[in-house]
């Protein structure tokens, strides 16, 4: 604008995005083609550190059944068994989880359900990595 052009009272930037929710929170979601610096998510990040701890606890036998290791850490069972389950993820999406990366449908509640153990076969959990 020169000093001749009058500046306009109202200016609209149309930003295009869509909001989804990620571990019981709303996220803004930029298209696909705009490059964006991701944050790893907390939960997701949680849940594998605790599956990989109780893992080891297991393994080292530290606790020797995961009835045990539920009482320990007061929660469920069943949610116990569903986190140990995260443990058999393919190292690149755990990787990709702990950078950030993964894509926005790999959600918590997502891979709690039950998935693949083949490593190739779950590459489909994640289709943007």
């Amino acid at each position: 604008m020169t000093r001749a052009t009058p500046i306009p009272d109202t200016v609209t930037i149309h930003v295009p995005f869509r909001i989804i929710k990620r571990g019981g929170r709303k996220e803004m979601q930029l298209p696909a083609d705009v490059p964006t610096q991701r944050r790893p998510d907390n939960a997701l990040v949680k849940a594998l550190a605790r599956a990989f701890r109780w893992k080891r606890m297991l393994e080292s036998g530290e606790v020797t059944t995961i009835a045990e290791l539920a009482e320990r850490e007061g929660i469920a069972v069943s949610y116990v068994t569903r986190l140990l389950r995260l443990t058999l993820l393919a190292p690149d999406i755990v990787e990709a989880i702990l950078d950030g990366r993964q894509g926005p449908e790999v959600t918590l509640a997502r891979l709690i359900e039950p998935f693949p153990l083949e490593w190739q076969a779950q590459g489909a959990l994640d289709n943007k990595q």
